[in-house]
């Protein structure tokens, strides 16, 4: 579940301290004169032919319950400061938990990228996409052949949809196998598959599944249910402890309606920091922050959070990416980069990866996670993301991936 700071109780209103010039000035004062007074009208005239009784009562008496009052007063703000003190001890501890619980941090140990520009080798297509190149282009679809705006995966042109599938299951798998060997075949696998394609959904389970069985990859796995960032979100609260890792796999392949989209396929192991020590970081993911609602505060909310949980200044990021975000929220976007001081201009450490391959869908986190795990790899600092989904009405999120810190420094 998210954590949100903002819903942290306030620290306690502190009891107002008593005035001095009441209780040891006006109060005082105020006593010995109802003291006088109360003993003249009420005395008898023997109380007051004894000057010695009538002064003693006229005056003691206000001064017991002056002191009196002032130990309740005492009492009173003691007793007050106690509960103040109690709840800000309560406040800190809880603030502090969940300070802990959101920046936990996933490894990124494996990462597999496969886009329109990804031949002839990553290595070219990392550097078109740093260097804003596009593969948005009009061109056949696979399901009809017809003409439509968009970026394909390359290929033979005589695959059938169901060839073409399993060639980038598998290629997705084979770029992760060498990680996967390196660690034990004892920690299982919690797969999250994320596929948006023209096939029904059997036929691309059973690629899935033989794609899979081909792959050699020796590590038990079982299935982990969820979408996009909520899901690993969960993971991140859920599982930290645990000795499984989480493998994603997200592909976005022929869809039914082209225009527009980008084809993509992506593969990411991440590792839990606390009990995953067999395989070295490539990067550090941090926890991701969802808006709550369409508003520039919320999304503002959400970019300064997701940087909390780094910690990180904003100065510090070096490349913005942009993914899956309906261009209704253009202005929002822009005056959240503007207000947090992000990387906002193209060709200046901004990209668009919607206008440079087109929409991945359900694949836009991912995606983006793996474009800039890659770039941290080839020698850039901290990255941000902003993503959206496959729905428009979904909230946009907000991640940081920062590098592993060398063991020199």
């Amino acid at each position: 579940m998210p954590v949100r700071l903002d819903q942290v109780p306030a620290p306690s209103p502190r009891p107002a301290r008593p005035r001095g010039w009441l209780w040891l000035g006006v109060l005082p004062l105020l006593l010995l004169l109802l003291g006088a007074c109360g003993t003249l009208s009420l005395g008898t005239q023997s109380l007051r032919e004894h000057p010695l009784s009538f002064w003693g009562l006229a005056l003691g008496a206000p001064l017991l319950g002056w002191c009196l009052l002032s130990f309740g007063r005492v009492l009173l703000y003691l007793g007050q400061q106690q509960v103040a003190d109690g709840w800000d001890q309560a406040r800190e501890e809880e603030l502090i938990y969940k300070v802990r619980r959101g920046r936990r941090v996933q490894q990124v140990l494996g990462v597999s990228l496969h886009t329109a520009l990804r031949e002839p080798d990553t290595t070219t297509q990392l550097s078109i996409l740093l260097g804003a190149g596009r593969a948005l282009k009009a061109q056949p679809s696979r399901p009809g052949q017809t003409v439509s705006r968009h970026s394909c995966i390359a290929g033979d042109a005589d695959e059938t949809p169901e060839q073409a599938l399993r060639r980038v299951f598998t290629q997705v798998l084979a770029d992760l196998v060498p990680r996967l060997k390196q660690a034990p075949d004892d920690r299982s696998l919690a797969v999250l598959l994320e596929v948006d394609n023209a096939l029904p959904q059997d036929v691309w389970q059973q690629i899935w599944q033989q794609a899979w069985d081909e792959s050699g990859i020796r590590q038990p796995s079982v299935t982990f249910e969820g979408s996009g960032l909520a899901a690993l979100d969960q993971w991140i609260d859920q599982r930290t402890g645990d000795q499984a890792s989480l493998l994603v796999v997200a592909v976005q392949f022929a869809p039914q309606q082209p225009e527009g989209t980008a084809e993509v396929a992506v593969g990411l192991l991440f590792g839990n920091r606390l009990t995953q020590t067999a395989l070295p970081s490539m990067a550090y993911l941090h926890r991701p922050e969802q808006d709550r609602e369409p508003t520039t505060e919320a999304l503002l909310y959400a970019a300064r959070q997701a940087l909390d949980w780094a910690p990180l200044d904003a100065q510090s990021i070096e490349h913005t990416w942009r993914v899956g975000i309906d261009a209704q929220r253009d202005e929002v976007l822009s005056q959240v980069l503007a207000e947090v001081s992000l990387p906002a201009k193209h060709n200046q450490g901004f990209f668009n990866l919607d206008t440079l391959l087109g929409h991945p869908g359900k694949a836009s986190p991912w995606l983006a996670i793996a474009a800039a795990t890659q770039t941290i790899q080839s020698g850039a600092g901290p990255q941000f993301i902003i993503s959206g989904g496959g729905c428009v009405d979904a909230g946009l999120w907000s991640t940081v991936l920062t590098p592993v810190p060398s063991l020199s420094k």
